[in-house]
């Protein structure tokens, strides 16, 4: 957008984070529980590119989906009365108001809100993001680098359509130019059982381990001892219950071109060398992500 000549304004809790756009992007705060500071922060933009989220519910202030789902239908009011033209909306596969995990059923309540705004909308649903500054994939590939043994859930035959960060990125950029509303599956062009993607990824980096399934309660268990360890939480028991549920999954067209593997195989040395840290990341909102 920058190199087009748009004017890029960012709304961010983390107003000090080191940024490699330097003064060419406008920074505003969220400000969520001041609808007149928000809806400013909005006015004159064309298109609102919305990403916020949570990945967890966690103790730290804000970090809840329900308050999540609170911000974002604030944020979606507040870019109606000011006068923001279009909505590009980061959502999830497979959401659902009935679905018992509120990751999924709070994407799904945010999804029927901005289709009845009024506003032009196009509701972009990834699964796994993976290039820099992923969490996920990485965490998988430190995991292989330090442990005899990789874990799977259950027979780990569920599967997961992981999409390029850039390649959504752009995706983005160019639904933000269209005015149909529009839903895409924003799915990558590999898909992979969660068994073969740590398969896949051991034996590119130079990591190859038996890969051994483990009772659902086992797997939990271990991340929860590993996340003390780390001063995270490396996964969730939603995390689990909604990948053995093939909810990252689906049968539409790939809507991305860039390979998991072939993007591995580049960064195979540096992949997982240090592990990416969730609360990290939540806790410092100064330092640069590579850096904690």
């Amino acid at each position: 957008m920058l190199n087009e000549g748009h004017r890029v304004r960012t709304l961010t809790n983390s107003l000090n984070r080191a940024n490699p756009f330097g003064d060419k992007i406008e920074a505003h705060p969220f400000n969520f529980e001041n609808k007149a500071a928000l809806v400013e922060s909005m006015r004159g933009a064309e298109v609102f590119y919305n990403t916020y989220w949570v990945r967890f519910n966690y103790t730290m202030s804000g970090f809840q989906h329900s308050v999540a789902v609170e911000n974002t239908l604030r944020m979606f009011e507040a870019a109606k009365e000011a006068g923001v033209k279009r909505i590009v909306h980061i959502s999830i596969t497979n959401p659902s108001k009935e679905s018992p995990l509120e990751y999924f059923s709070g994407k799904a309540v945010l999804e029927e809100a901005l289709i009845n705004s009024g506003i032009s909308y196009c509701i972009l649903r990834p699964t796994v993001l993976f290039g820099k500054e992923d969490i996920l994939i990485n965490n998988i590939a430190w995991t292989l680098r330090r442990l005899p043994v990789f874990g799977v859930f259950g027979d780990g035959k569920y599967r997961l359509q992981p999409i390029y960060v850039d390649d959504l990125a752009q995706l983005m950029v160019e639904q933000g130019k269209s005015r149909e509303n529009k839903i895409i599956d924003a799915i990558g062009p590999e898909t992979f059982t969660y068994r073969e993607l740590a398969e896949t990824v051991g034996e590119i980096i130079g990591a190859k381990r038996p890969i051994i399934s483990v009772p659902i309660w086992f797997g939990y268990a271990s991340g929860w001892v590993i996340g003390k360890m780390v001063n995270d939480v490396l996964i969730t028991r939603e995390e689990i219950e909604g990948l053995m549920a093939d909810l990252l999954y689906t049968k539409s067209i790939p809507a991305a071109s860039t390979k998991l593997t072939e993007w591995t195989r580049k960064h195979k040395d540096t992949l997982g060398a240090h592990y990416a840290s969730e609360l990290a990341r939540r806790r410092d909102r100064n330092e640069a992500y590579e850096k904690l």
